[in-house]
């Protein structure tokens, strides 16, 4: 550009509003993603790349591993574009596999474990995993064993979780987890781990572009048949190089990341994993989500960065004993997978010190799309802003194509490097999604004045009022005022009269008392005759999907789940 004015730079109303430091423009290598690990390696290699379960692993053993695995996995006759299931648990062996498959020209394809045996057996039809890796853990194994026979799945790949373990957990995990431990029958479909990486890892070089498939994600199902967002190399490494643009007072080789969502989940797949091999960062990793674990693991292993969900976050601030934890070594948090209530996010700043914002993306996006700026204006409600090289705009809900007015709702629609290719093996749903050139959310939102894009809802919760569109979020924004809410989900219910009704599901905070009467007579100002809840149900605990996003779909899905079972 001939002029470098701030003023001909800013094409786009959200750029004035980044962090300092942060560019729109900043370059994005788009190269094979596991580009990201050999650096890592090649300039961290005796840092602390993983602490699981207070055992450590260095950026070199990482390394050697993956590229031990990739030949493995090319002498078992995995070939360039073959897809590789990961079913897997968060731990060491997840970051192999997974580097040592895209190293071997393989295709990952991520597994929720805590998947019904249905729900595993349709992605491996639909994706065409022919090999998986796994641990010997018979939750596991009890739902993997019946697809041998019941799929294309050729071989399972089984590490020992024993061996994951620290001296002398490791020796005394066979005895005292007896039970937990699944009896293997060792034969041409079962691998062990340690054979497979047993070689001296010069895996034969694959030609790999940025265009190339490297993961199949699977979308959640919240609207129907869970599908494949197909993410390329380019798209996940550019995503990464996005997510360490946004972070940009991250110290390199010097931080610690919080590893408790899920590695299979979009989310934690770039915001987790890929984010901290490109910082040169060591994970702390969790398993599974536990509060009282996932805090003791803070003030002891000292993490500075911490992606959660919101849940997470309600459920630390509320813990009854959080005096006795040290939290202030956070730094940069950042919420992703449902709404951030301004409470949780104030209280739980006045808790750390840290700065956490909110942000948005999808399965589709890679995921990372928008984000409040981690220091600079962070707007309540708000999804923030748009990455570097990330155009949103506010699409008319009817002829999909024409960009609203400012401040009017419309549908949150998405381009950049990040974006995927298309569905696996669906042209017409791809064909729907990409349309015009942009990738159509199904989120209705608005754009302010400042660029900040706000989500009202999805199009799918709408609920259909008597000929009145009422937006579940809005219900919900206005409940969460109340002192006395902790949770709170709405969701359209059957209504004879009016087609559906709202119904508000709440969750109450320790300590506190709220009835219907007094939810409807706080939110009669704050809401109109037809978005107040017409049913209150209390209960305990609030249904959540396997990253502790609250789950509307579990609720509905309810009265058909005991009519079956009837």
């Amino acid at each position: 550009m001939a002029d470098g004015s701030v003023a001909a730079r800013i094409r786009h109303p959200w750029e004035a509003h980044y962090t300092e430091g942060v560019d729109w423009d900043a370059e994005l290598p788009r190269g094979p993603l596991p580009e990201i690990l050999d650096a890592a390696v090649a300039r961290y290699p005796d840092s602390l790349a993983t602490d699981f379960l207070d055992k450590t692993t260095t950026y070199r053993e990482i390394g050697e591993a993956a590229d031990r695995f990739a030949k493995g996995l090319q002498a078992l006759g995995v070939d360039k574009g073959d897809r590789v299931g990961l079913f897997l648990p968060n731990c060491p062996t997840f970051i192999i596999a997974y580097y040592g498959a895209l190293k071997a020209g393989a295709t990952v394809v991520n597994f929720n474990p805590l998947y019904a045996l249905r729900e595993v057996e349709h992605q491996i039809l639909d994706s065409g995993v022919t090999v998986m890796v796994t641990l010997d853990l018979a939750v596991l194994m009890d739902k993997l064993q019946p697809m041998l026979a019941a799929t294309g799945l050729q071989k399972l790949v089984v590490a020992r979780m024993a061996s994951l373990l620290p001296f002398p957990k490791n020796l005394l995990y066979p005895i005292v987890k007896a039970k937990d431990v699944a009896r293997i029958t060792w034969d041409d479909r079962h691998a062990r781990y340690e054979d497979v990486v047993d070689n001296d890892g010069r895996y034969a070089p694959v030609d790999l572009t940025g265009d190339d498939l490297a993961v199949l994600q699977y979308t959640g199902g919240t609207t129907g048949t869970p599908k494949g967002a197909m993410l390329t190399h380019g798209n996940l490494r550019a995503n990464t190089e996005q997510c360490r643009v946004w972070f940009n007072r991250a110290e390199e080789g010097r931080e610690k990341m919080m590893g408790v969502l899920p590695f299979f989940h979009v989310f934690a797949m770039t915001g987790v994993m890929n984010l901290s091999i490109r910082l040169g960062a060591q994970i702390v990793m969790m398993p599974r989500f536990e509060l009282d674990g996932c805090l003791k693991l803070i003030d002891d292993k000292k993490p500075t960065i911490f992606p959660a969900v919101p849940t997470i976050y309600t459920a630390i601030n509320h813990h009854p004993k959080l005096s006795a934890f040290d939290l202030t070594s956070l730094k940069m948090c950042v919420s992703g997978g449902a709404a951030l209530p301004l409470e949780v996010k104030s209280t739980f700043e006045q808790l750390t010190g840290c700065s956490l914002v909110e942000g948005y993306g999808l399965s589709e996006t890679a995921p990372v799309a928008c984000c409040n700026p981690l220091f600079a204006q962070s707007k309540p409600g708000s999804i923030g802003l748009p990455l570097p090289h990330t155009e949103v705009a506010v699409l008319d809900l009817e002829d999909r194509k024409t960009p609203v007015a400012q401040g009017e709702r419309g549908e949150i629609c998405i381009r950049g490097p990040q974006v995927m290719t298309g569905y696996w093996n669906k042209p017409d749903e791809t064909a729907t999604a990409m349309e015009n050139g942009w990738f159509h959310t199904g989120d209705v939102g608005i754009q302010d004045a400042d660029g900040y894009f706000f989500i009202v809802d999805r199009l799918k919760d709408l609920i259909l009022c008597g000929g009145f569109n009422v937006y579940p979020r809005n219900v919900e924004e206005a409940v969460y005022l109340h002192d006395a809410v902790e949770e709170v989900i709405v969701a359209g219910v059957s209504d004879s009269y009016r087609g559906q009704t709202v119904k508000a599901y709440v969750k109450v905070k320790q300590g506190k008392t709220l009835d219907k009467a007094d939810l409807v007579a706080f939110l009669e100002d704050k809401l109109s005759p037809i978005e107040m809840p017409k049913k209150v149900e209390f209960r305990d605990a609030l249904p959540k999907t396997m990253i502790g996003k609250l789950d509307r779909k579990a609720l509905l899905q309810e009265p058909q789940d005991r009519q079956q079972a009837g």
